[in-house]
């Protein structure tokens, strides 16, 4: 489902993607494909609402939208994942964006005025907005400081609105006007579990209400706490499909241990159903067969195991909406940047205890750790994002994985091209000059929100992949309810750096199995990940003569090497090299399939009073 719209008077012909329909009468607004909806018109009929998505709201709650200014917390007072516009009868419009960006909003010039949309790349299909190199760049040399992307998407001209803001789009195409309307600060409330499982509870009892629900079981803490939570939520008698994914033949991990342990406890309310993986849905197989979106998807290197469990769902359970527990790793894991903020608030002892624990965890000394520490707590982001820039492009780079940083390095290859590097300091420079909208924060929390709204934005693009094959797809630690109980925790309640999950455990307690919630680790597919390079390095290499090369941005033949290198299973980091695989692939996408095109339509003006 895609949404769009223009800041402009409706007495006008305005264009709408083929195959879209207006959301109302008189307004610019329009719908693609199927998806949640609600307009509200207020009782003069000059203002209208639109809320578009999945929200928990009431009808009560809905209608009092329409009555007058709406709450500051409206984009996550309700569960789901959801914007708000408002439409003025002159054309003004205001975006209330949600504050994880787990439904981004796009706009771009258009006609001396604005067009914005929930798809970047169907703006950019409006107004002719090419590749944006500089932010595939960032994407593909440091996918590890997304705060160089700022309000950029994969296409120029085309712009992300900021999270958790009231957003105006004013006339004439002038800079729109945003107010940060949520700030993580810290609540003092309930215990942490305590806020984690109700709001977490919320988000999975909204979408229990759609038909044929379905949910990862991974075997992990993640996806088990969805799962459980969504199969006692359902009517008494309804069973909820959990599916586990596993090598063929293989049916003694311990992942498939616990999704057994969890299916064993709720006989009358889980479904379990086996789905074995074979050398054919190995990682890095047809990646470049991904559905064109709006930037890579998450999934693209393990494109043909998701294709795999879409195609069977739909065959095997039919149309649906599908859990998973992905963002869980990223709301409920500590940064490093932790032990800082410790220092900070003059918390000494459990910095050291902390850095102790981490240290153990990483088999590395704790004196750089605690170093590392105090630097950080006298520097500020923006002193970080001046140093960054000075960094960022240069030959050597380093590998700050693990380390106390506020924007963490990767080597940067000896296949990125000059071209590349000045494109990684000119968007260092920006992110620099930039005001940052959430100033004073502690240093976790502020980090923490960039890495959020990095993995739910990216989601989207998984969302839309699923769509394709009839699968509603959503990823309920995403919503904003889930991602403000967290990072609204105070400092004293936070999980330590080295804890594996604590609060989530001890919300689900009494509803997994001990044995769950007290794991510390989870199963790895990098065996697989090494093989599937292997199996498919023909494919990938002739990915180096493709659309980044020609973009100046790879050196084809030293990527080329790289690559049979990581194949061999020679040490190197490796998440450059996965992240241009998967921008390639959605690169030959893009230029594969094309984006719906654009047709003039009459918009039905109301008559004027």
């Amino acid at each position: 489902m895609i949404f769009g719209g223009f800041n402009t008077t409706p007495d006008v012909c305005l264009p709408r993607p083929i195959g879209s329909t207006p959301l109302a009468a008189a307004s610019s607004s329009w719908r693609l494909g199927d998806g949640p909806a609600h307009v509200l018109t207020d009782i003069v009929g000059r203002r209208r609402v639109l809320l578009l998505g999945w929200c928990g709201a009431s009808a009560v709650e809905f209608s009092h939208l329409a009555d007058g200014a709406l709450p500051a917390d409206a984009a996550w007072r309700w569960p789901g994942t959801y914007t708000i516009v408002e439409e003025a009868d002159d054309g003004a419009v205001v975006v209330y964006t949600d504050p994880a960006a787990a439904y981004p909003v796009y706009a771009a010039r258009w006609d001396g005025g604005w067009a914005w949309s929930t798809s970047a790349r169907l703006l950019a299909s409006l107004t002719g907005a090419p590749i944006d190199a500089g932010r595939l760049a960032c994407a593909v040399l440091l996918p590890s400081v997304p705060a160089l992307a700022g309000d950029r998407t994969f296409f120029s001209g085309v712009h992300q609105l900021p999270p958790g803001a009231r957003v105006e789009l004013p006339a004439h195409a002038t800079a729109w006007r945003a107010t940060t309307v949520w700030r993580p600060e810290p609540v003092l409330g309930g215990p942490p579990h305590v806020r984690l499982r109700t709001a977490l509870k919320s988000a999975v009892e909204l979408r229990a209400d759609a038909p044929d629900l379905s949910s990862d079981l991974s075997g992990g803490l993640d996806s088990t706490s969805i799962a459980v939570l969504a199969a006692t939520t359902l009517p008494a008698g309804q069973r909820l499909d959990a599916v586990t994914v596993h090598p063929d033949g293989n049916l003694r991990g311990a992942d498939l241990h616990h999704a057994r342990l969890a299916a064993d406890r709720y006989p009358r309310r889980i479904a379990h159903h086996l789905l074995p993986l074979t050398d054919r849905h190995l990682p890095y197989t047809r990646i470049t067969d991904v559905p064109a979106s709006d930037e890579p998807a998450p999934s693209t290197l393990t494109n043909a195991r998701l294709i795999h469990q879409l195609n069977w769902m739909c065959a095997e359970l039919g149309r649906r909406t599908h859990l998973t527990g992905d963002g869980g790793d990223s709301i409920l894991f500590q940064p490093p940047a932790h032990l800082a903020d410790l220092i900070r608030h003059r918390n000494p002892g459990r910095a050291v205890a902390e850095a102790l624990g981490w240290a153990r965890l990483r088999h590395v000394p704790v004196g750089p750790l605690l170093r590392d520490a105090v630097r950080l707590a006298r520097t500020t982001r923006h002193r970080a994002l001046d140093l960054l820039a000075a960094q960022a492009g240069t030959a050597a780079g380093r590998d700050d994985h693990g380390r106390v940083t506020w924007f963490p390095l990767l080597p940067l290859p000896s296949w990125a091209e000059p071209q590349a590097r000045r494109l990684l300091a000119e968007a260092a420079q920006r992110a620099a000059a930039g005001p940052d909208p959430l100033p004073g924060l502690d240093f976790a929390v502020r980090v923490l929100v960039d890495e959020i709204r990095e993995v739910a934005r990216t989601a989207v693009a998984d969302a839309r992949l699923a769509a394709v094959y009839g699968i509603d797809l959503h990823n309920p630690f995403l919503d904003p309810v889930v991602v403000d109980a967290v990072l609204t925790c105070p400092i004293d309640s936070r999980p330590a750096l080295h804890a594996y999950k604590p609060h989530l455990a001890r919300a689900m307690a009494d509803l997994l199995p001990p044995q769950t919630t007290a794991r510390t680790t989870k199963g790895s597919f990098d065996a697989d990940h090494y093989t599937g390079m292997r199996a498919n390095l023909g494919d990938l290499s002739a990915l180096a003569d493709g659309y980044l090369a020609a973009l100046g941005l790879l050196h084809p033949g030293s990527f080329r090497q790289h690559l049979a290198q990581a194949a061999a299973g020679l040490p190197m980091p490796l998440a450059t090299l996965e992240q241009a695989l998967a921008a390639e692939a959605w690169l030959t996408a893009l230029h594969r399939d094309p984006a719906p095109g654009w047709a003039l339509a009459p918009v039905r003006s109301r008559p004027r009073a």
